[in-house]
């Protein structure tokens, strides 16, 4: 076994593999850019290196000498899939922890890789060339042959649409993966995306740990993830590990991999191969917690040479596991990507059963450089239905203040019907839309308001003149009335009696007890109060100190609505255009939005530039509507 490993990632997956590291007794390397010097998994590892990029072959490799590492994880993500940085290990003597290059590049590229799995018996998607596509029945998917996490894809509804999605997708291949190659295949409207994730070792054995049932996706990302699916039969899971294992096999495939399978909805029997994942999975710990095993560990003991410790007579499947990915995107704004500096954090309590993965802290900033993956919540039980209510409570306990998250929504899609009953599907999130959330906005503001009373009660001690609870000379006590912007929505008037103040009770540390709704969070950020009370937060913003922004499409203007670099501009000032028209591109979490031109008429101001960095509600364009 191994020294020392170096982990070519950050974030949460860091500080996981560091986890497996520290109970095996290796010492861990971690590499960091500047960005990230006083992150968590920085301060985690034994040993730390400076790099300028995470997708330097060469400084990454190059980081494993100052410490003598012996071999690299790449955890998922940046170059971990990239052959080239299998390459520059084995180069410089160091291991790597995961496939043989010849393997990476077969399934890295998916066109490739759906020839292999034809040859190895295992049914695929229908393919087109972009000259079929015209005629083809719609609707088709253009998809980057490189990378993965569904980057690069794009959904056509319809021929005259092909062009631009097939531009608009190598864009995005080639600023994720460095390769802008596309292909074009059918596109199934209600399917299941199932999962089996596989383990192989240099020895000639290979064996299939399950399936995952990752159905429920936004944008083809995944938010919530499963095991076992909650209709895979065990026929059917016989035959996805089979043919998982005859693909891998057939691919030289050694270490930790993922064959997956979009498959019908109504009939899973009937699946097809999509890709293969040549690298550990995001959501590796469904598969962990319902086998008992450590897949981390698994890939140290095989690129160490080791034969596999078990048999698949030995992997057996005990209850059920859930995940969810809590982002940091605003559900309410189309779930565009979110930034800030964390104000405070409650982290719910882990246990057996409950398992957080995160990479947070009061006091991070959270920036759209990287993906907008803040944790992993995941609970384990007996069934599905005692999972999912051990996730919905551990949710209900993760409260974020500074950045908007997806918590609130995480909570609304477990109350979900259709979630509940295991009617899954990968259109299912489009379709339902985002719930309302716990309170209405003048709840939010008089709760607010409570707090903030409290807040200046407990710091005025006792002082008659300071009070801020109603209490006038005479014995009078009168109302606070307030006018608040919550989550800069239209201004609300709210009137808080002085009994109100009278049910918070203070906790310390920004925390609060209101009577009959549980404990609360408070922090401020300049003019913003900030509150959050079961998993939801918001920010809350007096009258006197606001600016609401008209947003992306008020009057002919045009404003960002999520933090980013522009990428594009398409039309410069004297320009007509027509309602509709892309104007700018902005690029923010690796994700791709256009904006259009609201009205018809003439661009009389464009105030950016590509490669601009612009921040939330900022002018990026005006257009005068047409006389």
């Amino acid at each position: 076994m191994f020294d020392r490993v170096l982990i070519a990632n950050r974030g949460e997956i860091a500080r996981r593999v560091i986890r497996t590291l520290r109970r095996l007794g290796i010492a861990s390397v971690a590499v960091h850019t500047p960005a990230d010097r006083d992150a968590p998994f920085v301060r985690e590892a034994d040993f730390v290196v400076a790099i300028p990029s995470y997708l330097d072959v060469d400084a990454v490799v190059g980081a494993c000498a100052p410490w003598d590492a012996q071999a690299l994880h790449p955890g998922y993500g940046f170059l971990s899939e990239n052959p080239a940085l299998s390459r520059a290990c084995a180069r410089a003597g160091i291991t790597f922890i995961g496939p043989p290059p010849e393997a990476a590049e077969l399934m890295g590229d998916k066109l490739r890789a759906k020839e292999a799995a034809a040859a190895a018996g295992v049914p695929v998607v229908p393919s087109f060339e972009p000259e079929e596509a015209r005629t083809a029945t719609y609707p088709l998917l253009v998809k980057a042959a490189a990378g993965g996490g569904g980057r690069g894809m794009r959904v056509v509804h319809r021929p005259e649409d092909l062009e631009a999605a097939i531009a608009s997708a190598r864009r995005e291949a080639l600023a994720g993966f460095g390769d802008d190659r596309v292909f074009i295949e059918r596109f199934v409207p209600r399917a299941r995306h199932l999962e089996v994730q596989v383990i192989a070792d240099a020895h000639g054995t290979v064996l299939h740990l399950g399936e995952r049932e990752c159905s429920l996706q936004r944008r083809h990302q995944k938010v919530m993830e499963e095991s076992p699916s909650p209709v895979v039969s065990p026929e059917l899971r016989e035959t996805l590990g089979a043919e998982a294992v005859a693909l891998a096999r057939a691919g030289g495939y050694v270490n930790a991999g993922t064959v997956e399978f979009i498959a019908d909805f109504a009939n899973p029997a009937e699946h097809y191969f999509l890709e293969m994942n040549a690298r550990l999975q995001v959501e590796h710990p469904v598969t962990e917690l319902v086998t008992g095993l450590d897949l981390v560990e698994l890939q140290l003991r095989v690129a160490a040479g080791e034969p596999l410790p078990l048999s698949q007579a030995d992997v057996t499947i005990d209850g059920h596991a859930v995940e969810v990915r809590v982002t940091a995107e605003d559900a309410s704004r189309d779930f565009l990507p979110a930034a800030g500096r964390v104000l405070a954090y409650a982290r719910p309590a882990t246990s057996h059963d409950v398992r957080i993965d995160d990479a947070i802290e009061p006091g991070a900033v959270v920036d759209t450089s990287y993906d907008s993956l803040l944790a992993k919540v995941i609970a384990h039980g007996a069934d599905r239905a005692q999972a999912l209510a051990r996730l919905e409570h551990a949710l209900g306990s993760f409260t974020v203040l500074g950045v908007t998250t997806t918590t609130r929504y995480l909570r609304g899609l477990l109350a979900d019907d259709a979630v509940r009953a295991g009617d899954l599907d990968t259109g299912l999130i489009d379709r339902r839309g985002v719930p309302a959330g716990p309170m209405d906005d003048d709840g939010v503001a008089i709760a607010a308001a409570m707090l903030i009373l409290a807040e200046r009660a407990a710091s005025a001690g006792d002082d008659p003149f300071a009070r801020v609870d109603g209490w006038r000379l005479g014995g009078i006590r009168a109302a606070s009335h307030w006018r608040m912007s919550v989550d800069g929505g239209p201004p609300v008037d709210v009137t808080v009696p002085p009994e109100y103040v009278a049910m918070v009770s203070p906790l310390g540390e920004g925390r609060f007890a209101i009577e009959d709704r549980g404990e609360w969070l408070l922090a401020r950020d300049g003019d913003v109060t900030w509150i959050g009370h079961g998993g939801s937060a918001w920010a809350v913003r007096a009258a006197s100190a606001l600016d609401v922004a008209g947003g992306a499409a008020a009057d002919g203007d045009i404003r960002a609505p999520m933090p980013g670099q522009v990428l594009l501009v398409h039309a410069q000032a004297g320009d007509r255009v027509a309602a509709g028209d892309p104007l700018v591109v902005l690029e923010s979490m690796k994700m791709e939005l256009v904006l259009t031109a609201p009205v018809d008429g003439e661009v009389a101001e464009m105030t950016v530039v590509v490669g601009d960095k612009v921040a939330v509600d900022q002018p990026l364009a005006r257009v005068e509507a047409a006389a």
